[in-house]
């Protein structure tokens, strides 16, 4: 059964679809890890009443990340996160003459009591919320650490490759 016929455990909301060229690299990142995920556009703004219903009924439905990509203003995840225990990931969006900064900011500045785990502005911050989504289930999921550490083991052997290149460049 592929991770998108399973039921999903994380869910990802992006404020608008011109969010999904960032969102992507989350949802293929989600995919490497066989991560049962759905995806929605919702907005703390535009449509304030159905972002809230969704949150809310996200634990019942056997959600249990909830990551969201928004930018400028970016109280998407603040809203979601006001309304639910689950852990919510914000995904800073550069959508605005700001660069995303003001995403950033808006993501990462949240009261006492609203946590929102916030990766960095844009595609690498994307592919960060997956692979954060995957050690928060993977927590109760010994096949997940797995991938995450054959992962993690790629990851090293990528830089000690990359160190022996340079080094024998050097040489010459």
């Amino acid at each position: 059964m592929t991770a998108a016929a399973m039921e999903p455990r994380v869910a990802i909301l992006m404020g608008s679809d011109s969010d999904l060229p960032v969102v992507r690299h989350c949802i293929e990142t989600l995919k490497e890890f066989g991560v049962p995920h759905e995806a929605h556009v919702m907005s703390a703004h535009r449509s304030p009443e159905r972002t809230r219903a969704f949150a809310l009924r996200a634990e019942e439905r056997g959600l249990r990340v909830i990551i969201c990509a928004a930018g400028g203003a970016a109280h998407l995840a603040g809203a979601v996160s006001a309304v639910t225990t689950l852990p919510v990931i914000g995904i800073p969006v550069a959508s605005s003459p700001l660069a995303g900064v003001d995403a950033l900011y808006a993501t990462v500045q949240m009261p006492p009591g609203i946590p929102v785990a916030t990766v960095a502005i844009g595609e690498g911050g994307a592919k960060n919320a997956a692979i954060l989504a995957t050690q928060i289930l993977a927590t109760s999921d010994l096949a997940l650490r797995e991938k995450l550490r054959a992962y993690k083991a790629r990851l090293d052997k990528g830089v000690a490759e990359k160190d022996e290149k340079l080094q024998k460049s050097l040489e010459g």
